[in-house]
């Protein structure tokens, strides 16, 4: 019990009576996040039917702290996306995905962790509006997103782990053309993305 201004407050007596009335305190609601999916993922075997998010981490040579947004299509390894900035929040990571989209078409999948960012009002909308199956791995589990997590490892290894960046747009703009034209992919008969890309339009062609 505790007394109180001159009268006593038994709690035994307040949730009794909360129980006899049917009463309940009110809980604040969470903020809505996006629930996506968690079921089994259909292999690629075109571009365009799975692509992969994952935010990589660095700093300039003045200290600042910038994140890298980077998609990558799962079938051709091809890097479609590579943003740097100070600040990336679901609304931008929309409007980088509606860009992209504009220019090669929509995905049937997007695979991502459950980030902030990847979980927020602005996604949510974003994936009711377009439609997109949003799927989400399992907490603890980077290994069921393996294409992107191949793709940070290299990225940290041959770019940001090499070089010193002055600038933002130093940070965005040569490692992607490199990686997409120029280097070979194990994963792909060591062919290059380009490569890749064009041997399946002609095969599809002679088919």
């Amino acid at each position: 019990m505790i007394a109180r201004e001159g009268f006593v407050v038994n709690h035994e007596k307040v949730r009794r009576i909360y129980t006899e009335e049917k009463l309940q305190v009110r809980r604040k609601g969470g903020r809505k996040r996006a629930l996506g999916t968690r079921k089994p993922m259909v292999l690629p075997d075109g571009p365009n039917q799975r692509w992969s998010l994952d935010f990589v981490s660095d700093a300039l040579t003045d200290g600042r702290r910038f994140r890298i947004l980077a998609v990558v299509d799962d079938f051709s390894r091809e890097n479609l996306v590579l943003v740097a900035d100070t600040s990336l929040s679901g609304q931008r990571i929309a409007r980088e995905l509606d860009r992209v989209i504009a220019e090669r078409g929509m995905p049937t999948t997007i695979v991502s962790d459950n980030g902030t960012e990847f979980t927020s009002m602005a996604i949510l909308q974003w994936v009711q509006k377009t439609a997109i199956d949003w799927h989400y791995i399992a907490p603890g589990k980077p290994q069921q997103n393996g294409v992107i997590e191949s793709f940070n490892g290299k990225l940290r290894d041959e770019c940001l782990n090499e070089t010193l960046f002055g600038t933002l747009g130093d940070a965005r703009e040569e490692w992607q053309e490199d990686y997409n034209c120029c280097r070979p992919h194990s994963a792909l008969g060591n062919l290059t993305t380009v490569e890749f890309l064009q041997r399946k339009a002609i095969d599809k062609m002679a088919a």
